[in-house]
């Protein structure tokens, strides 16, 4: 017997280690704007990214962004191409969510999907808005992404504890860790202060 023989790789291992780096290659990358609350700053900031992406030529679109009705937010849209909506219908009412199908078959570089732990109409595709967020990442698209530390699993109980408020959409942590890059979107005292003056920020009641 050859000495070699006994180090060679086999051959299906080796195909299946470079099919697994080649889709890796390929995956889009997902970067999460990470914040404590509602209300610090991480739409507004992903959206500021995205614009400047947008100045140099990047082709970003936005499956699905929540602006809360916040005029500086909203100012933020303008000129980035929206991805229509999708409508469930759920008893007798109409819900939106994000067109999954209208995202892949558009297939932009960059796609903005706010709130990524939210949980999806009945009807939809996925039960979470992170699976739709996984397809998209492996059809190649960049996602850029929100999520407030409480929707993590291993923070639910902590944040639930502290603050008295039930934590009903979560987001397995091995989705976050897996991120390709992450922004912390936090604001000094004195906008907090400023925030709260004008209730942009959302709490719990205190009794």
């Amino acid at each position: 017997m050859n000495p070699y023989d006994t180090i060679r790789p086999d051959p299906d291992e080796l195909l299946a280690s470079l099919k697994q780096e080649d889709e890796k290659r390929n995956r889009g990358k997902l970067k999460i704007f990470f914040g404590m609350c509602a209300g610090v700053g991480k739409t507004y900031s992903m959206l500021k990214v995205a614009q400047i992406d947008r100045s140099k030529g990047v082709d970003v679109v936005i499956g699905y962004v929540e602006t809360h009705q916040r005029a500086e937010t909203e100012q933020l849209l303008e000129g980035l191409e929206v991805v229509p909506r999708k409508e469930y219908p759920y008893k007798g009412t109409l819900l939106q969510e994000m067109d999954l199908d209208a995202v892949l078959l558009r297939h932009p570089q960059v796609v903005l999907v706010d709130e990524l732990a939210h949980s999806n109409a009945p009807g939809s595709r996925h039960s979470k808005r992170f699976q739709d967020v996984q397809e998209i990442l492996n059809n190649g698209i960049d996602v850029y992404s929100t999520v407030n530390v409480q929707h993590l699993e291993s923070r639910g109980d902590t944040v639930s504890q502290i603050t008295g408020v039930v934590i009903r959409e979560s987001l397995p942590d091995e989705i976050f860790e897996k991120r390709t890059r992450w922004n912390w979107s936090t604001l000094p005292p004195t906008n907090c202060l400023k925030g709260c003056r004008k209730a942009k920020f959302m709490f719990p009641n205190i009794r």
